[in-house]
């Protein structure tokens, strides 16, 4: 899964984000609360790792800009220092999902995400998905924009969801390769390009409608929202 370390302390960061990597998550990690709300607003992230004490803010202060701006429900972890009951019960106040005093434990850490993303609900079994002003029907196998139905091969369709269900996090060629055709080894073909091709002269992805989707040099693909 993704998930972002707020944390200012580098070898705090460090550690976290070795841990999760480890066990197999991708990891995008900041030391300053606007850094993180900058790619939020075009992140898609499971969990979220917050520390109380940062440069520019305080967790608390980051978590209510999550909750009340952007209305993000994603699971909140605070661990910090800070090990008062006061400050445990304002933090869960505000929206945070769990708590954790520093220093904190591996085994521990990895099970904390586990109880929060079983809560979440399974998009398997939610038939639409918004992305600002894009509608993903997976029943129908439809994506519309603005109300406007955008016509796409079932090809197209699949890989415009993983793109979407991935934002602002660089797709390797292997990756979609495997989660979109099925190939379990990096093969030398063009089809993942001509579907690129395809997908942006589609108008739910274009620069005029708030997206960018990049290919970077010898590496694979990436959709951002650029506004």
């Amino acid at each position: 899964m993704n998930i972002a370390i707020i944390e200012d302390d580098l070898l705090q960061r460090t550690a976290l984000q070795n841990w999760l990597e480890d066990a197999g998550h991708n990891c995008d990690s900041f030391d300053r609360g606007i850094e993180f709300t900058k790619k939020a607003k075009r992140g898609n992230y499971q969990t979220l790792l917050f520390d109380w004490k940062l440069p520019d803010m305080s967790g608390v202060e980051l978590l209510v800009w999550l909750r009340t701006q952007l209305k993000d429900e994603t699971p909140v972890i605070f661990i910090t220092t800070r090990d008062s009951e006061e400050d445990i019960v304002l933090a869960l106040s505000k929206g945070a999902n769990d708590y954790l005093v520093k220093p904190a434990r591996k085994q521990e850490l990895l099970a904390r995400i586990e109880v929060q993303t079983r809560r979440l609900p399974n998009q398997a079994d939610v038939d639409s998905h918004h992305f600002n002003n894009i509608l993903i029907d997976t029943k129908r196998r439809e994506i519309t924009l603005n109300g406007n139905k955008i016509n796409l091969t079932l090809k197209e369709f699949t890989l415009a969801c993983y793109l979407l269900n991935n934002i602002g996090k660089l797709l390797s060629r292997s990756e979609l390769l495997n989660k979109v055709w099925g190939h379990r080894r990096h093969l030398h073909t063009r089809t993942l390009d001509t579907h690129i091709s395809r997908l942006r002269k589609k108008p739910h992805l274009s620069r005029e409608c708030g997206w960018q989707l990049s290919a970077v040099y010898q590496s694979g693909y990436q959709l951002d929202r650029i506004c």
